[in-house]
């Protein structure tokens, strides 16, 4: 963990446009925070559905982390995620505020924000650092796709496809090759999304590896393996292309094709969360997995 110290002045706003709760919380807190004096710059997006609200600058969702030194997302994890993405290069911190279903990376609840203010704009939070993948896709050689992802990179059949065969490798060496639905490439932030749900391990976000998490295989003996963040993945499809589509953090894809290579890696960019609370991860946990404290 880090801590973040320096006094904020320009802060920028990325609301969810598709959920009117998180247009009115980015409006609000446009408003509060122009009272304070800080300059506030909004997604272009952003700035059309709230109606042109004055602000101090409107920018592409790719180029506001060069405008501000701190932005707030409002929406859930799904937002959370595509920010992640869209600013990775930027190392502009980002504090997730929900506007909608609990997730693992928002931090505050909307109606909580404005009792924070003061206290992010005076930088007394810690920055929680977490690793990326990068992903590219090669056919015949050439890469036709390159992505960027916070929480996974997912190997999946379409509706009406047959089960895919698999062909992995980790650091060049050759590890199994299966048939199944698909393949999950998590890191430790994904490895409480869709790789959990498949039966993968939860990894504390402390830990940097990568999570491989076959979806429904057909074998007993193919299970989930944790490798380190200096080795690549490889997967390989084989055998007849029956309809197979390459996700990104569920919001991103690129179709793929018998013989293609997906390459998956730790990436250079790092996700900087802001953290306001005290709490460790695995109180977090047990409360977004609804348990008590006595029912583990």
């Amino acid at each position: 963990m880090q801590s973040g110290r320096e006094q904020l002045r320009r802060v920028g706003l990325w609301p969810h446009p598709g959920k009117v709760e998180a247009l009115e919380l980015a409006r609000t807190t446009a408003q509060t925070l122009g009272r304070r004096g800080v300059e506030v710059w909004l997604t272009d997006e952003g700035h059309r559905r709230l109606e042109r609200l004055p602000v101090a600058g409107v920018a592409r969702p790719q180029e506001l982390g060069r405008h501000v030194q701190l932005l707030i997302v409002f929406g859930g994890d799904g937002a959370l995620l595509s920010a992640a993405r869209a600013v990775a290069d930027q190392k502009v911190p980002i504090l997730g505020v929900n506007a909608g279903h609990l997730g693992f990376l928002t931090e505050v609840e909307g109606a909580d924000l404005e009792g924070v203010i003061d206290q992010l704009l005076a930088g007394k939070f810690r920055l929680d650092i977490r690793m990326m993948l990068r992903c590219r896709v090669e056919r015949a050689g050439v890469v036709i796709a390159e992505h960027l992802a916070l929480n996974d990179v997912v190997i999946t059949r379409t509706t009406f496809a047959r089960m895919i065969r698999l062909r992995t490798f980790v650091g060049g060496e050759p590890v199994v090759e299966f048939m199944a639905d698909g393949m999950i490439v998590a890191t430790p932030t994904g490895s409480t999304a869709y790789s959990l749900s498949a039966g993968g391990p939860i990894v504390s976000p402390e830990v940097e590896a990568m999570v491989l998490t076959p979806i429904c295989p057909h074998t007993l003996a193919t299970r989930s393996i944790v490798v380190p963040p200096h080795e690549e993945v490889r997967i390989d499809l084989v055998g007849r292309d029956e309809g197979t589509m390459l996700t990104v953090d569920g919001q991103e894809g690129t179709p793929l094709a018998s013989g293609d290579s997906i390459h998956v890696a730790a990436a250079p960019e790092r996700t900087r969360l802001v953290r306001l609370y005290s709490r460790k991860f695995y109180a977090l946990l047990r409360s977004r997995l609804h348990r008590g404290p006595g029912e583990w």
